[in-house]
């Protein structure tokens, strides 16, 4: 199986997680970040690096793109929607000039699975309001 159907499949296995801040454990919590730790976790066994604790609002207080640094310090960029493919990691910016601070993995038929705030991990539609908030596309590495 390709790196890219094992993490959709994984993907899809969190869904109705519950929305838990900063947790990641598949079934009892987990927020976006969270989820892509535990894939990653899944297909390699441990993480790449410590995530410090971070509050709600870490994004617009540091002003550093810490996701975006840590996807490309991480995971293969794409150049673009056109290059991706489901079971790509989807980074998310809610303000221009704003750090990246939600992510994604993107499914079939213009779908994305995510932890959703105040919810669980769903699949919601990458509707335009979603789609141009994209601020970077990534694979994650073979397995």
């Amino acid at each position: 199986m390709m790196a890219n159907q094992k993490v959709l499949a994984l993907a899809e296995g969190w869904i109705g997680t519950p929305y838990r801040h900063q947790a990641s454990l598949k079934g009892v919590g987990c927020d976006c970040l969270g989820l892509i730790r535990g894939l990653w976790r899944a297909l390699y066994g441990r993480e790449p690096e410590a995530v410090p604790a971070y509050g709600p609002d870490w994004a617009e207080r540091c002003g550093e793109d810490r996701l975006l640094r840590a996807a490309e310090r991480h995971f293969i960029p794409l150049a673009g929607y056109d290059k991706a493919m489901p079971g790509d990691l989807l980074l998310f910016r809610f303000r221009p000039h704003y750090a990246a601070k939600h992510l994604g993995i993107l499914a079939e038929e213009g779908h994305f699975i995510h932890a959703y705030e105040q919810a669980a991990v769903i699949r919601s539609a990458l509707v335009p309001a979603w789609r141009r908030r994209i601020a970077g596309f990534y694979r994650f590495p073979e397995i």
